[in-house]
């Protein structure tokens, strides 16, 4: 295992070299979700991070996932981690990508806006994750591209299941109108 880790803590050290103030770091977790946060300098990343360390070090706990009816509860913090203790066996990546989109603020504004969340704030995987918060921070926008594509298969689901009912039910209804037009008199 030691082996696996030396390339990964290589990759991560060359990435951590070329961060700049504000850069926002994409933390990947496995093929589920990625966790994220804003480079604040001298090796330390401010991020979002729930309960029990939900999000820096992968171990989340389910049930702290999703929130009834869309009701916020108070159970993340914004903090400020070494780079170190946020990446674990994570591959980091300098991830910028919603700056073709929105414009940055400068990087001395991204840093006072996560620092004025410091502390507890609402939590909701979907309306208000750490990836909401980084980009908030450097864009303006609460936006989560991950939470945004979880909810497009939800609906492709959702779609799936409704056209695929009322396909049945038409079918049904025609298969019904079959046997009765057949039937000997």
């Amino acid at each position: 295992m030691a082996q696996k880790l030396v390339p990964v803590r290589e990759h991560n050290q060359t990435v951590l070299d070329n961060l700049e103030e504000g850069d926002l770091v994409e933390f990947p977790r496995g093929r589920v979700y990625s966790h994220w946060g804003v480079y604040i300098g001298n090796e330390e990343i401010i991020h979002l991070a729930g309960d029990e360390n939900d999000g820096i070090n992968g171990n989340f706990d389910s049930g702290h996932l999703f929130t009834i009816c869309g009701r916020h509860f108070n159970k993340a913090n914004v903090k400020i981690d070494n780079f170190w203790d946020v990446v674990g066996t994570s591959k980091a990546k300098k991830n910028n990508d919603k700056d073709k989109k929105c414009k940055p603020f400068p990087p001395n504004e991204i840093i006072e806006r996560g620092m004025s969340r410091l502390g507890s704030i609402p939590y909701n995987v979907l309306w208000s994750n750490c990836e909401h918060f980084a980009a908030w921070c450097r864009n303006g926008e609460n936006w989560s591209q991950q939470a945004d594509s979880f909810l497009q298969w939800v609906m492709g689901i959702g779609t799936a299941v409704v056209v695929g009912g009322m396909a049945y039910a038409g079918y049904s209804e025609s298969k019904k109108k079959k046997e009765n037009t057949q039937q000997p008199l």
